[in-house]
């Protein structure tokens, strides 16, 4: 099966030059159409205002010669009367009767256009004035084009007795009635030369505007692509439009800066989360080996002495509580990282419990050589906190201290009050 190759779709930048260039080119279309029409409508509205004038002129011209010649047209020299060019002319007396015709050999009347003539001259018999088209017919030959019925006055007044009716009529198929063909051909030609060189300014003024428009989209597209690699350092360029382009650009850069914020908390609390399972794991190893060590050492029968294995299972038991205060440490940092821990807050004397938590581990300290220094003022107002969490921190934090505190070194614990907070400091002597 053959795979039909596609095309690579069009740009942003090609839709907006396409799009402007379509609408200037419909604009020009549009102007050259109404241009063209606009000048046939005043040409002829021109011709026939002209063939009115001529077809007035001819009926006074006539006039004149009835009075002239004795008010009798059998006297009246009709064929001295010039039309100046291929117009038809027909000429009849008060009764309808046709005195004259004058025809383009050439050209033909069609039975559809004789009755409109008849009902023409009967009008202009009656003293009314009036104009129109012939439309002809499919023959090359057939007369086509305006015409116009005058009433014939005696002496050409236009109060004068009425003596006749003229009609005149102007073939189409002659320049006299329709705009000449190298003129229309001109002006079409003068709007297609102005509609390329529009044609031209619309495509170099939409190729600046699509690129200005468009590069601050191909500045985010590209950020947001290096950001979706791992890159969330890169930024977009924001435009010195003062628009919406702008404000995405700025808005996108604040969202890159919040993401990049979250990704490096999530980094640094799972680097921590690492840690802290090294450490714990560390922690379980040391107690578990010695809890092995004495186990087998009592199974073997290796601690004979009576006070020495009951020191042996104290050692042991021991070790079994800090494990399980290790294992309670998991157990509550699971708790927190999933939001079903509960705070217990009541007022809490916190240099008293300091003491108590303290005595907690001052015997492991004083075995190592370590002093203990509760620094917190007695006097210290109660605070409101839940006493076992506040051990448990302060125990964790102790039980760190004492691991990294070399013999005769010393751990203390003081309280610094900021504001309606009180901040718990611990400091020590080790590394």
């Amino acid at each position: 099966m053959k795979r039909v190759a596609t095309l690579p779709a069009p740009s942003l930048r090609l839709k907006l030059v396409l799009s402007y260039l379509i609408v200037a080119l419909g604009a020009i279309l549009i102007l050259a159409i109404a241009v063209s029409l606009a000048i046939q409508n005043y040409y002829a509205s021109s011709q026939r205002d002209q063939l009115r004038a001529e077809g007035e002129y001819f009926a006074q011209q006539i006039g004149h010669l009835y009075r002239a010649y004795g008010a009798n047209w059998s006297t009246v020299p009709l064929q001295q009367v010039q039309t100046g060019g291929p117009e038809l002319l027909i000429i009849t007396d008060q009764s309808g009767e046709r005195l004259l015709q004058i025809q383009p050999g050439s050209l033909t009347l069609s039975d559809d256009e004789i009755p409109v003539l008849r009902q023409s001259l009967l009008q202009a018999l009656q003293g009314q004035e009036n104009d129109g088209r012939l439309q002809g017919s499919d023959d090359s030959n057939s007369f086509s084009g305006l015409y116009v019925s005058e009433p014939l006055r005696y002496n050409g007044q236009t109060n004068g007795q009425l003596i006749g009716a003229l009609l005149v009529a102007v073939p189409e198929r002659y320049p006299q009635v329709s705009p000449p063909l190298e003129f229309l051909a001109h002006v079409n030609q003068a709007i297609l030369l102005a509609g390329a060189g529009v044609a031209l300014v619309v495509v170099a003024f939409s190729l600046l505007l699509a690129r200005n428009f468009t590069r601050p989209l191909e500045s985010l597209t590209v950020a947001a692509d290096q950001m979706r690699r791992g890159d969330y350092t890169r930024r977009a360029e924001p435009p010195k439009s003062k628009d919406e382009l702008e404000r995405l650009a700025v808005t996108f850069n604040a969202m890159a800066d919040t993401i990049e914020s979250d990704v490096n908390e999530l980094r640094r609390q799972e680097q921590l989360r690492r840690d802290l399972m090294a450490n714990i794991a560390h922690d379980l190893a040391t107690p578990l080996t010695a809890i092995q060590g004495f186990s087998e050492a009592l199974a073997d029968g290796v601690i004979a002495d009576e006070e020495t294995r009951q020191e042996t299972a104290q050692l042991i038991g021991r070790e079994v509580q800090r494990l399980r205060r290790l294992v309670g440490d998991v157990q509550e940092m699971t708790s927190l990282e999933s939001g079903r821990a509960r705070l217990e807050l009541a007022p809490l004397d916190l240099h008293a419990l300091v003491d108590e938590t303290l005595a907690v581990i001052r015997p492991e300290c004083e075995q190592a050589g370590i002093t203990l220094r509760n620094e917190i003022d007695p006097q210290t107002a109660p605070v409101l906190a839940d006493s076992d969490r506040i051990t448990q921190v302060l125990l964790n934090l102790l039980d760190n201290a004492r691991r990294h505190t070399a013999a005769g070194g010393t751990i203390a614990v003081r309280a610094q009050p900021i504001g309606k907070m009180l901040r718990v400091c611990l400091s020590d002597t080790g590394t």
